[in-house]
């Protein structure tokens, strides 16, 4: 954590806070975070629900958020252990914390704050890291805030039954392989989909901070054991999650993993048909499939771009455009509009699981979508070239290829008339540009852009 020009420090990331738990996100950043939120929150006593996956390191911290939280003048509602979509369901009309590391591994811990079902804007967190670089402010000692507990995962559930319902078709026995990865999807996605009527077998479904069935991130090389059961059993799909359920990886009936842009076009396809939305529209990010363009143009609607991350402010962009947002991803994560504000792994099974009951199968849901072939390269570059470098590609790429369509909002994104695409845009987290391609080809335009941006990291 560095400190800003601006008297900040700097502690968020894409998706909160996240960092080891002995030397980063610590019992002391965790009461500072706490004080910090409840001294920036409007009101005069602030509410807060806070809870916590099921890491190690969580009670620890939840108690030093807890105990910042009250200092700082907020009334805390405890909700134990939970996903991350419950929480900020819980979260709605007033404000909410969960202290999490998603997919990272189990020596990782992290903060995610939420206002009305919604992640903190990026306004929000400048507040917060300015409060945190501050010397801390406690409340007058008669103003300190209240806690106690409540009861959040049934009514979440319930919730997200009610939700998907209203999708697809009933599931009558329908066989779901489920993969918790020892995360808190356990406590949400086996009882959702069994009270949808689904017959569900489950793997990795106790919750334990160390993840002893498999790593916490869901990958191909990951998810293996759900990928052979699959593959030899009678379960009509899969469904793997991440240690907090705010992603999710989709298996088909052979054990192979679904692209993660095609349950992103089979998703968005689905909620723009059914929408009554005069202007739907779908938002994703600029490394997204053209698939989901494919789909979601066919089913009458449009799709915007926004950066990595932002998710919620390209939803709040294309509203204020007087589009009516039907649905919101980026890889593996997906905002059901209609449902919630909030990443939600707990309601893509849900919705997913009724849209392949519907359908008869996940193959009649994949196969009006066209899956091109997909890369994605990593190009050795200093931090300290990266805006240089991508100045630089942003003129020699169109240039390269006079053909393409250019868009330099999110990098610099190339579209051709076949419906091939690559972006070139610098990692926020390593030393590296990534390059990003789909084409029949895309060998060869993989190779064609990396060859510019590594030639420009030399010349730069």
């Amino acid at each position: 954590m560095d400190d800003t020009d601006d008297g900040r420090v700097e502690l968020f990331g894409t998706a909160g806070i996240r960092g080891d738990a002995v030397e980063t996100v610590t019992p002391q950043l965790a009461l500072a975070v706490g004080t910090a939120a409840a001294t920036t929150a409007p009101g005069d006593t602030p509410e807060f629900v806070v809870s916590r996956d099921g890491r190690e390191t969580g009670p620890a911290l939840i108690a030093a958020v807890t105990a910042g939280l009250a200092a700082g003048g907020a009334r805390v509602i405890r909700g134990g252990v939970l996903p991350t979509p419950a929480l900020a369901y819980a979260s709605r009309g007033r404000r909410g914390i969960q202290v999490t590391a998603s997919h990272n591994p189990p020596s990782d811990n992290g903060i995610k704050l939420f206002a009305d079902g919604r992640e903190y804007d990026s306004d929000a967190e400048r507040a917060i890291e300015t409060r945190v670089a501050a010397d801390t402010e406690y409340a007058a000692w008669a103003e300190w805030g209240s806690a106690e507990s409540a009861t959040v995962r049934p009514d979440y559930r319930a919730a997200v039954e009610a939700f998907a319902r209203d999708h697809g078709a009933p599931l009558d026995g329908t066989t779901v392989a489920v993969d918790c990865g020892n995360g808190v999807a356990a406590v949400a996605t086996p009882h959702v989909l069994r009270a949808l009527g689904a017959h569900v077998v489950t793997l990795n479904a106790n919750v334990d901070g160390h993840f002893p069935g498999r790593p916490s991130k869901p990958t191909p090389e990951t998810v293996t054991d759900l990928r052979e059961f699959v593959a030899t059993g009678d379960a009509a799909f899969g469904i793997a999650h991440d240690g907090d359920a705010d992603r999710i990886v989709i298996v088909d009936g052979d054990g192979d993993i679904v692209h993660e842009d095609t349950i992103v076009a089979i998703l968005a396809d689905h909620y723009t048909r059914t929408s009554d939305a005069a202007d739907p529209v779908v938002v994703t990010t600029p490394n997204a499939s053209g698939r989901i363009d494919d789909r979601v143009t066919a089913a009458g609607g449009r799709v915007e771009r926004v950066q990595l991350g932002a998710l919620h402010e390209g939803i709040a962009a294309a509203r204020d455009d007087g589009g009516d947002v039907v649905f919101a991803a980026e890889p593996w994560k997906h905002i059901h509009t209609a449902f919630g504000g909030w990443i939600d792994g707990v309601a893509s099974a849900a919705v997913l699981s009724r849209l392949v009951a519907d359908a008869g199968g996940l193959a009649p849901l994949r196969d009006p979508v066209t899956e091109r072939p997909y890369r994605k390269v990593s190009v050795d570059c200093p931090d300290e070239k990266k805006a240089a470098v991508m100045d630089a590609v942003a003129d020699r790429l169109p240039d390269a290829h006079p053909d393409a369509d250019v868009e330099t909002e999110y990098g610099v994104r190339l579209a051709f008339a076949d419906g091939s695409w690559t972006l070139v845009r610098p990692s926020g987290t390593e030393p590296y540009v990534r390059v990003y391609a789909e084409s029949s080809d895309v060998d060869e335009l993989v190779d064609a852009v990396t060859d510019v941006v590594a030639s420009t990291v030399s010349d730069v």
